[in-house]
């Protein structure tokens, strides 16, 4: 084992964790047949099988399992030394790793931008992921810090409400109910539906609003991201319900309309997260420090405000 490379070790862990040489590849931005031959030569150095297929699913060997083990203990110190380095160093250098579910895609980069000019030292990673894959980075402790739409009650973290992030109801500017006032949600409810897929955050809360009332979604259409919801409802293919701040960059002009519904805009919230028994770095507490100010960074430097009053008729670009 001592030929061994980290890498390798980094490799085998991600296959482990994801099941899936593909997904292993994907993430760590290699090629297939780079991570296979990995693979190859670590367990040519253990000298016994890590995995089993049976099928299409891989499975860890007992060697497998302890190296994993292993894996997680070797990273674990050497998380703790970087750490120990960027506290010596202070501000001056240092890594912070971010992960965001999607829609945080939207005003996260803002944010990283400004503290990176602030602290020019700082190597910055920044992971956009849906919310499952959110939540499993978490369970990992793979990053310093998390944007969520909503903190997992399954799991121990601490976790805060920085920004706000109301839900608005989207329509085409051709579509009859725009101009109108206080619609019920029960006349939404008649309307073809398109939403985020199952797990979204903003799927579970627009879910949860029309079953408190009572009301079934009339679903058109799933589409796995909020830019190609957006295009569908400038098609005419349905509403949506959206995050306002999905609509503060790339929003076709005058092609979407927030309708005046009762009870909207649903006031919800961007909350930071981490592991309740993590040690953060000096990097992460300052970036920490950084999100608790974000509603008067962002509005400072885009001019976007999350606490507006809505164009009702057509949503103008940024």
């Amino acid at each position: 084992m001592r030929h061994s490379t980290l890498r390798q070790l980094e490799v085998f862990e991600s296959i482990a964790r994801l099941g899936s040489f593909t997904r292993a590849a994907e993430e760590l931005f290699l090629t297939q047949p780079t991570v296979s031959m990995q693979i190859k030569k670590l367990t040519d150095e253990v000298g016994l099988p890590l995995f089993d297929q049976i099928g299409k699913k891989i499975y860890l060997t007992e060697a497998g399992r302890k190296l994993y083990q292993t894996c997680h203990s070797v990273f674990e110190h050497f998380e703790h030394f970087e750490m120990a380095v960027a506290d010596m160093k202070g501000l001056k250098a240092g890594k912070l790793k971010l992960a965001v579910v999607t829609t945080a895609k939207y005003f996260a980069p803002r944010l990283l931008g400004m503290f990176c000019k602030q602290y020019p030292g700082i190597d910055v990673s920044l992971k956009v992921t849906n919310r499952e894959h959110a939540l499993e980075r978490l369970i990992n402790n793979q990053d310093d810090l998390y944007i969520l739409g909503q903190p997992p009650k399954e799991i121990d973290t601490v976790s805060e409400a920085f920004l706000d992030n109301p839900l608005v109801v989207l329509a085409p500017v051709d579509h009859p109910l725009v101009n109108k006032k206080k619609i019920s949600l029960k006349r939404i409810a008649e309307e073809p539906f398109l939403l985020r897929e199952q797990g979204s955050g903003t799927r579970i809360a627009t879910e949860r609003i029309f079953s408190k009332h009572e009301l079934k979604l009339n679903i058109r259409m799933e589409l796995g991201s909020n830019e190609a919801i957006k295009q569908a409802v400038i098609s005419g293919l349905g509403l949506s319900i959206l995050s306002r701040h999905t609509l503060a960059l790339d929003t076709p002009f005058g092609q979407l309309a927030v309708l005046d519904v009762v009870g909207f805009p649903i006031e919800r919230h961007w909350h930071y997260a981490y592991l309740s028994d993590k040690k953060l770095s000096v990097v992460a507490e300052a970036f920490l420090g950084y999100l608790k100010q974000a509603p008067k960074y962002l509005t400072d430097s885009s001019g976007i405000n999350t606490k507006v009053k809505y164009n009702r008729t057509a949503l103008p670009r940024g």
